[in-house]
Parts: structure tokens; C-alpha cells; sequence
């Protein structure tokens, strides 16, 4: 296997050199060079041509969103944000520009404090192997996000019976959301819960930034919220969104995750709870990323009569989850992520012999 090779950018000579030693630790991976500002960062990525780009955000004479805006143009390339983890909101600007993920960096950042992302950076690192960079480049990074009053009026009518439509995606998730759920119409009569991986801080600038491009409320989940239709939560990074009957109403009950969850927030857990509350009113959706989250749970959805998608390789940036899903035979459709809107308004469509 060749080795993957790496520029760094970042203003700070500690961030550069530790972020390198951490990715030089990796078999097949070659950091082949360092800039500490944007101008830099553009010559080093011009003149040797990396595989993937590690870049800070906020730096001197360019910053990390005028890069992205002309590489993406001009020389794409993977890139993984290194950003503080008071920089939330700007972090999904740059997701918007074309990166591919990012990884949280502790503030302030010290020593031993910076080495704590080692393991975050290594596993996104290694997604590498599996990126899809005809959909990464293909796309369209300088589309705005569509506004309320950009969503068309609903063209579909609805039977009641899926009442629930819970997603999970990690590795490119955040860009697939946003096309998803602009494809939706307001007030969708299903309730809508997200699982995406994502680290804690970061969530609830994302379920804003899904709230401003969608034509129904998105939020960050809250214990206690109930799962109504007509809006969509957001499990907050570092928990489990798992959910229990109170009152005659399914709410929200956040957890912290079990060791055998690796990925977190667990699509895996949402699934299997959401599972055994809805059964045959249930409807998942596997997107994008790496891993094996959210197979058992397809397992458990499927066990209680509910309805499985799964995005296909030809869209997914990283078709580890879907690939993964597919594997169990329990997969009920495998579409692309700009299908996927039509089909889950499809399926939530259908009468109880399978008719829309």
C-alpha cells in the first residue's frame, strides 16, 4: 500500500510539529510538508500534490476559509479541519467550502492537552483509504445552504404509518444532512432524529445551521424533548440520543455511551431503542461514514418489522457504514444521496401492503 501523504497548516510551530508526529506514527502515512499560514499552505499543496491536507482555520495573512475557496477550485484535495472548539460555528463553513471532516482541538492548547485528539485525528486520518473523491469533487462546495423560503411546497401525500425516520452518518454526514433535509417539505408528518458522530460542542451549531436550511425545525435534542412530527433532533456530540415512553409521549433520554459503542453519538443505540418504541412505524437511514455503526441496529430495526435505506457507494464519501448496513441482507433500498429525499418520503408514503 503507498504511503498517504500530508501537508500540514497551521500558525502555531507546536500544533505543526506534534499534529505531524502524530500522523508520522501512522504505518503509510508521510508528512511531506508544513506552511504556517494559508499563502504557504497554497505553494506546499501546488508544488507537492498531498493526498490529504490537515489545516487550522484562523490564521496570519490568509486564513484557513480562503484556502479551502481556492483549492477546491483549483486543486482539490482532502482536507481535515484541526479547529479550537470555540470555533463551532466556522467549523461547518468550512465543511460547507468542501473539507471532509474535522477533528476538535482543545483550548488553550498545551502540550498534553493537544495529544488527547490523537486517536480522533488517526481514525479520520485512515478513512482516507476509503474516500470517494469523485463525490467529494464533483459537488458543487460553493452552493449556499438554501434558506426557508428556497424550499419548494410539499408535492407528496402521506399515509400515518411511518411515524419516525431516524438517520445516522458520520464521515461526510454533516453535507449529506443538509441536502436531505432541503429535499424535505415543511411540516413532514414523521418525526426525524439524527445520530451523527461528532464531537461534544459542535452539535448544536450544526442543528442550527440544519434549522436555517430546512423548511421545519431542527434542533439540538434535550432530555425530555418528545418526538413529535413536523421537526427533527439532533443528538447532542458525546451522548447516546436514546429515547422512552413518559406520559403516553415517546421523549428524548440522553446517555452517556457504553464501552462497546466506538462511535458516538450511536446510531447503533438510537436505532435499537427508537426499535423497540415504534417497530413497523420505523424507518432508518444509513449515510455516509466510516466503520460498522448502525448495522445491529438495522438488525433490531429489522427484527421489529421496520423499514431500512442505505446510501449507495456511488454518493457516499465514505461508503463504510452503508457497505456495512448492506452486509446484514436486511437492507429494504440502497439509493444515492440525491434520491434519498424522494425515497423516504416514498416509503413514508406507503399503505400497510406496501402500495404508495
Amino acid at each position: 500500500m503507498r504511503s498517504i501523504r500530508v501537508v500540514v497548516v497551521d500558525d502555531s510551530s507546536y500544533s505543526r510539529r506534534t499534529i505531524g508526529k502524530m500522523l508520522e506514527d501512522m504505518p503509510n502515512v508521510e508528512v511531506v510538508g508544513y506552511a504556517a499560514d494559508g499563502e504557504e499552505g497554497l505553494r506546499r499543496i501546488i508544488d507537492l500534490k498531498p493526498d490529504l491536507v490537515t489545516l487550522d482555520l484562523i490564521m496570519p495573512r490568509m486564513d484557513g476559509f480562503t484556502l479551502l475557496r481556492i483549492i477546491m477550485n483549483t486543486h482539490p484535495v482532502p482536507v481535515i479541519v484541526i479547529s479550537s472548539r470555540n470555533e463551532d460555528s466556522r467549523v461547518f463553513q468550512a465543511l460547507e467550502l468542501g473539507a471532509l471532516d474535522f477533528v476538535a482541538k482543545p483550548t488553550p492548547t498545551i502540550s498534553e492537552e493537544l495529544l488527547s485528539i490523537r486517536e480522533d485525528l488517526q481514525n479520520k486520518v485512515r478513512s482516507i483509504i476509503s474516500l470517494n473523491l469523485a463525490r467529494i469533487f464533483t459537488a458543487d462546495h460553493r452552493a449556499p445552504v438554501p434558506s426557508r423560503a428556497d424550499i419548494l411546497a410539499p408535492r407528496h401525500h402521506f399515509s400515518t404509518e411511518i411515524q419516525v425516520v431516524a438517520i445516522g452518518a458520520s464521515t461526510g454526514g454533516p453535507r449529506a444532512l443538509q441536502t436531505i433535509f432541503a429535499d424535505l417539505p415543511a411540516s413532514p408528518p414523521f418525526a426525524i432524529v439524527v445520530s451523527q458522530h461528532m464531537p461534544p460542542g459542535f452539535t448544536r451549531a450544526f442543528a442550527d445551521r440544519l434549522d436555517r436550511g430546512s423548511s421545519f425545525t431542527v434542533k439540538e435534542a434535550e432530555d425530555g424533548d418528545p418526538v413529535r412530527p413536523g421537526s427533527a433532533l439532533i443528538a447532542p456530540g458525546g451522548c447516546n440520543l436514546l429515547f422512552e415512553k413518559r406520559g403516553g409521549e415517546v421523549v428524548v433520554s440522553l446517555k452517556a455511551p457504553r464501552p462497546e459503542h466506538r462511535y458516538y453519538p450511536s446510531v447503533d443505540a438510537m436505532f435499537t431503542s427508537l426499535s423497540a418504541l415504534f417497530g413497523p412505524r420505523m424507518l432508518a437511514v444509513v449515510l455516509t461514514g466510516m466503520g460498522n455503526d448502525g448495522s445491529a441496529g438495522v438488525r433490531a430495526v429489522k427484527s421489529a418489522g421496520g423499514v431500512v435505506l442505505a446510501e449507495s457507494e456511488e454518493s457516499a464519501v465514505v461508503f463504510g457504514m452503508p457497505r456495512e448496513a448492506a452486509a446484514t441482507g436486511l437492507v429494504d433500498r440502497i439509493v444515492t444521496l440525491g434520491q434519498m429525499g424522494d425515497e423516504i418520503l416514498r416509503m413514508a408514503s406507503r399503505t400497510e401492503d406496501g402500495s404508495t
